[in-house]
């Protein structure tokens, strides 16, 4: 499985492709940054963002784009900016039919590190030892990428079976006709 991870941002958009399957070592494949200069208009950032997630989706051909999920921060212009980013990744994913899976920040963190409460060093030393790399990838926004690849290759086994057997048991209640209950006078 080959997962391209973006942990959004409007300055800086952190991304990173991990290939592999759960239970076997992970290979990093790619990681870096897409910047926007903070003095730029909203649309030409936006812009920007989406010319370098399709550079990556070009160059890397993933399966899967995993993206952080945008959660609620004190500061709405910080929050609004992330939002803005994680729509370019998602639309570009959409674009050209790649499923799009959200991850929390806690859950990411949990996946990787143990802890949904760990901070950026922690996620960045796991990330590095679990990639067998020879030093935490800078800044921390390529790191939460690589993160949010790996807690993806990770889970989706899981949330794969659940699908399935959603699936399943949605298709037998649809297929299973209903018969008359005779003492109520009505189907059951």
């Amino acid at each position: 499985m080959r997962v391209l991870g973006v942990d959004p941002g409007l300055t800086r958009c952190g991304v990173g492709i991990v290939e592999g399957v759960a239970g076997r070592p992970l290979t990093m494949a790619g990681v870096g940054v897409v910047r926007t200069p903070a003095d730029a208009d909203l649309g030409r950032r936006l812009v920007a963002v989406e010319q370098g997630i399709e550079r990556w989706l070009d160059e890397h051909r993933p399966e899967f784009v995993a993206v952080e999920r945008v959660f609620s921060q004190h500061n709405v212009r910080t929050v609004m900016g992330t939002a803005q980013a994680s729509a370019v990744a998602i639309l570009c994913a959409s674009r050209r039919g790649i499923p799009v899976a959200l991850h929390t920040p806690s859950e990411v963190k949990a996946a990787v590190t143990g802890s949904g409460r760990a901070d950026k060093a922690q996620v960045g030393a796991m990330v590095t030892r679990l990639l067998r790399l020879d030093a935490p990838p800078r800044p921390a926004d390529a790191a939460d990428a690589l993160a949010l690849a790996i807690c993806h290759i990770w889970r989706a086994p899981a949330h794969h079976r659940l699908q399935q057997a959603v699936a399943r048991h949605t298709s037998r209640g649809a297929r299973r006709p209903q018969t008359p209950d005779p003492s109520k006078g009505r189907p059951a």
